[in-house]
C-alpha cells in the first residue's frame, strides 16, 4: 500500500510556515472585548494575565464534561451548573476559547461494545452543544475554531477517543470522523502496544494523516511514540502528559520523549491534575517551565482536564481558574509571545498541520482498505 512517506514532507517541514502561529488570510482574530480588571488593581501579573488571554485564549485539550452531565437529572450550562466544573460562565471568566471534549470509554470495553459506546458519546456530546447555541459552537478545523471565538463562543471539538473506539477497522474510524471526532489516543489495543505499532498500526496511523484525526500518544508505549513520531506527515500531540523527570507518572514524558516530540514540532498538553503535575499552581508552572525547556515553546500546551473526576492542583479547581495559572507564568517572566503560543497558538498550528496533510493526502491516496487480518495475521 502507499506509503505517504514518499509523497509529503515531514511533520517539521509541514510546520515550518507554522511557527508563528498567525493566522490564515481567512481566520480573522477579532479583539475580544476590553478587559476590565476585577482583581487587586495592584496585581500587575493577573491584570496582565487576563489582558493577554482576551486576545489569546485557552484552546483545552481535554476535558470530560458530556459524561459527567449523564449522571445529572437537569443541568443549565448557559446559567452556570455548580455540580460540574464547566459551565459557560466559568469558561468565560477563564477566556477560554475551544474544548476538546473526551470520548474515552469506561476500562474493559473493547469490540462492538467499545464502538457502540463511542457512538453514543458522540450523540451525547452534539446533544450537550445544541443545548448551549449561545455559548458552546461544534468546530472540526482550525478555522471553525477561530470563527466560533470570533462569535463570542467557545469551539467544541471531539476527542479524544481511544483507540478501541475504531474496533480494529479502517472503515469504522472513517466513518468516527464523518461523525465528528478528530483526535484518536493510540493506546489499549494490540495492534499500538509496549512493543510499538505494527504493520496494522502503521496503516491506522497513514489513514489518521490523510482524514485529518490527530494522533494522541498520551498513555503510548516508548516505543509506539517514537515510531509514530517517524512515521506521522501530521502534528501529533499528548493530550494529557506532564514532565516525567518532576513527576514519575507513566502517562507522563520523559525528557528523550519530550525532546523527540518537540523536533517533531508535536505538543504535550499538561494537565491540571494533583496526580499528574502535583498539588499547587506553581507545581503545574513548574511542569511548563520544563517542557519549554526540554521541548521549546511550540511544543506545550494546556489539558484542564476537569469533570474527569480527578482532583486539581489548589487554585486551579474549575475552568475559570486559568487566568491564576497565566498570572504565575508572567511572574516567572514568560513573555506574552510564549504565553500566546501555550494557549491558543501551539494548538491552531496543529490542527492547520492535519488539515494541510489530509487535503495533501487525499489527492496521492485513496481510502485504505486494509485489514488486521490481513496485515497483523
Amino acid at each position: 500500500m502507499a506509503d505517504l512517506q514518499d509523497d509529503l514532507r515531514t511533520t517539521a517541514a509541514v510546520g515550518e510556515f507554522d511557527d508563528l502561529a498567525e493566522p490564515y488570510p481567512d481566520e480573522v482574530v477579532m479583539a475580544a472585548e476590553p478587559y476590565e480588571p476585577v482583581s487587586d488593581p495592584d496585581d500587575e501579573p493577573m491584570n496582565r494575565a487576563h489582558t493577554i488571554l482576551a486576545a489569546h485564549p485557552v484552546a483545552d485539550g481535554y476535558n470530560e464534561l458530556p459524561w459527567a452531565l449523564k449522571r445529572l437529572p437537569y443541568y443549565d450550562l448557559e446559567e452556570g451548573e455548580s455540580t460540574v466544573d464547566t459551565d459557560v460562565p466559568r469558561l468565560r471568566r477563564g477566556h477560554v476559547g475551544a474544548l476538546f471534549w473526551s470520548l474515552h470509554l469506561p476500562e474493559g470495553l473493547d469490540g462492538d461494545r467499545a464502538v457502540g459506546a463511542t457512538l453514543e458519546q458522540l450523540d451525547l456530546a452534539k446533544a450537550v452543544a445544541r443545548t448551549c447555541g449561545e455559548g458552546l459552537r461544534p468546530a472540526w478545523t482550525a478555522g471553525q475554531v477561530a470563527d466560533a471565538r470570533n462569535c463570542g463562543r467557545v469551539a467544541v471539538l471531539l476527542g479524544p477517543a481511544g483507540a478501541p473506539a475504531m474496533g480494529d477497522s479502517l472503515g469504522i474510524l472513517r466513518q468516527l470522523h464523518f461523525l465528528g471526532l478528530r483526535v484518536l489516543s493510540l493506546n489499549g489495543v494490540s495492534w499500538a502496544s509496549e512493543a510499538g505499532l505494527t504493520r496494522f498500526g502503521e496503516e491506522v496511523v497513514r489513514e489518521m494523516n490523510r482524514l485529518g484525526v490527530i494522533v494522541d500518544l498520551s498513555g503510548a508505549s516508548a516505543s509506539t511514540v517514537r515510531r509514530v513520531l517517524r512515521l506521522s506527515r501530521a502534528p501529533v500531540l499528548c493530550s494529557r502528559s506532564a514532565a516525567r523527570a518532576l513527576r514519575p507518572h507513566p502517562a507522563n514524558l520523559p525528557d528523550d520523549l519530550l525532546a523527540e516530540l518537540g523536533a517533531a514540532k508535536g505538543l504535550c498538553m499538561v494537565p491540571l491534575t494533583a496526580e499528574q503535575t502535583g498539588p499547587t499552581v506553581r507545581d503545574v508552572a513548574d511542569h511548563l517551565d520544563h517542557i519549554r525547556a526540554v521541548a521549546g515553546a511550540q511544543s506545550v500546551g494546556l489539558s484542564g482536564t476537569y469533570d474527569s473526576g480527578s482532583a486539581h492542583p489548589q487554585e486551579l479547581g474549575d475552568t475559570s481558574c486559568y487566568p491564576r495559572l497565566i498570572a504565575e507564568l508572567l511572574r516567572r517572566g514568560w513573555d506574552e509571545a510564549d504565553v500566546a503560543l501555550l494557549t491558543w497558538g501551539n494548538v491552531q498550528r496543529v490542527l492547520r498541520g492535519a488539515d494541510f496533510t489530509a487535503r495533501a493526502a487525499q489527492q496521492r491516496r485513496e481510502p485504505s482498505a486494509a485489514t488486521i487480518s490481513e496485515l497483523d495475521g
